[in-house]
């Protein structure tokens, strides 16, 4: 993904509102969320150019049951370090539903290796904990950061770095959490596609009319853009919201 923002332990029965928009070329084959065949207790989309996903969650017996594992990705913007050969990022996230381990035993197991990757964030956890963690600070979260309760913004840099977009996102998603809004209304905000003011536009390595093209919550172009948007509600004690609206 490349835009998520989700509220932590902030509704008692709620722990987990995510909101976010995947944005990619549109050309790179992808499938909707559903459930796996190969792996029936995931529920995720699937890029199927790699077999991973940016987004999914398992269960205990299907749609029925309670959420058990979370996880959502985002790719860090570097493009003077990217990696041609580095494997697909959202092997990660795939990696953790179908695995045993927990966040922490999950973010040891690969710790080791997550240099090989372009850089990204991962979101990963349950119910109980969530924990972000990236392959750029490995000095400092090596072993990934609890979050304690709270609004959280990520595009492509570091946890809650004020990019307008995710500035931006952050403050209308916490307005909709305040007002208990619908599903609808979320989708509205993850729609926008007004630009951020050039003064404001962070210098991430591309040219400067890329920049004003991504700085937008909902990306727009001929060949690369935002996908499908996602709204997910985890609950503690019923079956989770797992919302999708596809654009391309």
């Amino acid at each position: 993904m490349c835009l998520i923002v989700f509220a932590w332990k902030l509704i008692p029965c709620t722990p987990i509102v995510f909101a976010g928009n995947r944005d990619e070329f549109y050309d790179r084959p992808a499938a909707a969320a559903d459930w796996w065949q190969d792996n029936p207790k995931i529920y995720a989309g699937r890029d199927l150019q790699s077999g991973g996903t940016w987004l999914g969650m398992t269960t205990v017996d299907g749609a029925d049951s309670l959420t058990i594992k979370f996880a959502a990705i985002t790719n860090i913007r570097a493009p003077s370090e990217k990696r041609e050969d580095a494997p697909s990022r959202g092997e990660l996230v795939a990696n953790y539903l179908k695995s045993d381990l927990s966040a922490q035993e999950y973010i040891a197991s690969i710790r080791d290796t997550v240099a090989d990757y372009n850089g990204f964030n991962l979101l990963i956890g349950d119910k109980e904990d969530l924990i972000w963690f990236s392959n750029r600070n490995l000095d400092d979260v090596r072993n990934g950061q609890p979050l304690p309760p709270g609004i959280y913004g990520i595009s492509n840099a570091s946890l809650d770095t004020p990019w307008p977009k995710v500035v931006r996102t952050k403050a209308e998603f916490a307005s909709m959490i305040c007002q208990r809004a619908p599903v609808d209304a979320y989708f509205e905000v993850l729609a926008n596609t007004t630009p951020a003011p050039d003064c404001r536009l962070p210098d991430t390595g591309v040219s400067f009319e890329m920049e004003r093209l991504l700085s937008s919550p909902c990306i727009v172009s001929p060949n690369y853009g935002t996908r499908v948007s996602t709204v997910v509600k985890v609950h503690k004690d019923y079956p989770a919201e797992f919302n999708e609206k596809l654009l391309r």
